[in-house]
């Protein structure tokens, strides 16, 4: 389990996951990010998350595959 701060205190909260798995490297672009987001390869909290602006706060999970990152301050 990898951390993945919680951007700038609300960056997250405010750009979604799509941003979270650009800034994570785990997607090359937002393009790819929301790709794999719609694909339904995308994890938040064990469920599989189909929108792309989902909101992440501290202590989400977001898994891709054998990744997991947790949200953190």
């Amino acid at each position: 389990l990898e951390s993945l701060p919680y951007i700038c205190g609300f960056a997250l909260a405010t750009e979604g996951e799509a941003f979270a798995l650009k800034k994570a490297g785990i997607a090359g672009s937002g393009t790819d990010a929301k790709m794999m987001i719609t694909d339904g390869l995308v994890l938040v909290n064990g469920t599989t998350e189909l929108r792309r602006g989902r909101k992440l706060y501290p202590n989400d999970t977001v898994s891709v595959g054998n990744e997991v990152f947790q949200i953190t301050k």
